[in-house]
C-alpha cells in the first residue's frame, strides 16, 4: 500500500513519493487517515476524497500530526493520475479545496513553463480556504494568495518544493510569451483613462480660473484708474467762465484807453482817468475776485487783470515800478 505505482514514471529524476521527505512521510504511513481512507485509492476514487476537504495545510501540533489535505497529496504522488486529471483538479470551480490540491501537486511535479501557464490564471480566484497552522490553529487565505506562495516560496506546506526559475528567464528562454497579463489590466486601464480625464478637466478648470482672476484683475486695475483720474479731475481748478473773460476784456479796454503814458527820471508813470473807472470798480468788484489763479489765463487776460487789480484796490492813480 506504501508503494509507488509501477507505471509511475520518475518526477525530477526521482522516485515521486520521495519528494516528501522520509520523516513525513512516515508519520503518514501511520496514521489512520491514509489506512482508512487512502488504501486503494485510484484516480477516480481520489476525486471524492478531495472533496471532502475543508482544510489546507502540512502538519500541526505537538507532534506534527500530517493533514488530510498532505496525505493526499502524497497518494496523488504515489499513484501519479495523468496530466488531464490534475488539470481537471485546476480547473475545478466549484470546490476551491480540489482546485488547491491540484495546484500543489502540480508545483511539486509539473515543469516550470508549466507551474507559470496553469497557476498564473488562478490569481484571479480570490476565494477564502482555511488553513491550518503548524500551532493547530486555522487562519483564512485566499486562493491567490496560496497561488503567488506557490510560484515565489521554496518551502510550503512542510515540503521542499523544486527549484522554479524566475519567470523573465523563462521569457527571455522562449517558454514563456510576454509578460503575464492579468485580468484586472482593463479594469486598470480604464482607470487610468479616468484619472487623465480627470487630470485634464482640473487642468482646463484651472486655466479658466487663471483667465476669470486675470480678467477680474484687470478690471480692477482699470477702476482704479478711473478713480485716480476722477480724484485728479477734483482737485483741478474748474475754467473761467464766459462773464469772468468778458469783464477781463472789458478791464483791458477801459485800462488802456483811459491812461496816457509819461517818461519821467528813466521811469515810466501811468496816470489813469478816474471817471473811465469809477464804472468798472463797481461792476467788477464782485466778479474778478471771484475768478481763479492769474496763472490759468492767457498772458493778455493776465496783464490786463494786475491793472485791474491795483486800480480797484487804489481809487487814486495806479503805479506800477518803472522798468529796469
Amino acid at each position: 500500500a506504501n508503494v509507488t505505482d509501477t507505471s509511475a514514471i520518475s518526477v525530477h529524476g526521482t522516485n515521486p513519493q520521495n519528494l516528501v521527505e522520509k520523516i513525513l512521510r512516515s508519520k503518514i504511513y501511520n496514521h489512520a487517515y491514509w489506512k482508512e481512507h487512502c488504501f486503494g485509492l485510484t484516480a477516480e476514487s481520489l476525486v471524492d476524497k478531495a472533496m471532502e476537504l475543508d482544510t489546507v495545510g502540512g502538519t500541526f501540533g505537538g507532534i506534527r500530526e500530517p493533514s488530510h489535505f498532505i496525505q493526499l497529496t502524497l497518494k496523488m504522488l504515489q499513484i501519479q493520475p495523468e496530466k488531464e486529471i490534475v488539470l481537471e483538479f485546476i480547473k475545478n470551480e466549484d470546490y476551491k479545496y480540489v482546485r488547491a490540491l491540484g495546484a500543489f501537486y502540480l508545483r511539486l511535479t509539473g515543469r516550470p513553463a508549466e507551474v507559470f501557464q496553469y497557476l498564473e490564471p488562478l490569481y484571479n480566484d480570490y476565494r477564502k480556504l482555511r488553513r491550518r497552522l503548524a500551532s493547530g490553529e486555522y487562519c483564512l487565505v485566499h486562493v491567490d494568495e496560496l497561488v503567488d506562495e506557490l510560484l515565489r516560496d521554496e518551502y510550503v506546506f512542510d515540503l521542499a518544493l523544486p527549484h522554479l526559475p524566475k519567470r523573465h528567464t523563462l521569457v527571455a528562454s522562449g517558454l514563456l510569451t510576454g509578460p503575464r497579463r492579468s485580468a484586472l489590466e482593463e479594469d486598470l486601464n480604464e482607470l487610468i483613462a479616468e484619472e487623465e480625464a480627470a487630470e485634464a478637466a482640473a487642468k482646463a478648470e484651472a486655466k479658466a480660473a487663471a483667465k476669470a482672476a486675470a480678467k477680474e484683475q484687470k478690471a480692477a486695475a482699470e477702476a482704479a484708474a478711473r478713480e485716480k483720474e476722477a480724484a485728479a479731475a477734483s482737485r483741478r481748478p474748474p475754467p473761467p467762465t464766459a462773464s469772468c473773460a468778458a469783464a477781463s476784456r472789458r478791464a483791458s479796454t477801459a485800462s488802456f484807453t483811459s491812461t496816457s503814458w509819461h517818461e519821467s527820471r528813466g521811469g515810466r508813470r501811468i496816470h489813469g482817468s478816474q471817471p473811465a473807472l469809477e464804472g468798472t470798480r463797481t461792476q467788477l468788484s464782485s466778479t474778478v475776485f471771484r475768478c481763479v489763479a492769474l496763472s490759468s489765463y492767457p498772458s493778455s487776460s493776465r496783464g490786463a487783470l494786475n491793472g485791474l487789480h491795483d486800480t480797484v484796490s487804489r481809487p487814486d492813480v495806479g503805479v506800477f515800478p518803472a522798468d529796469e
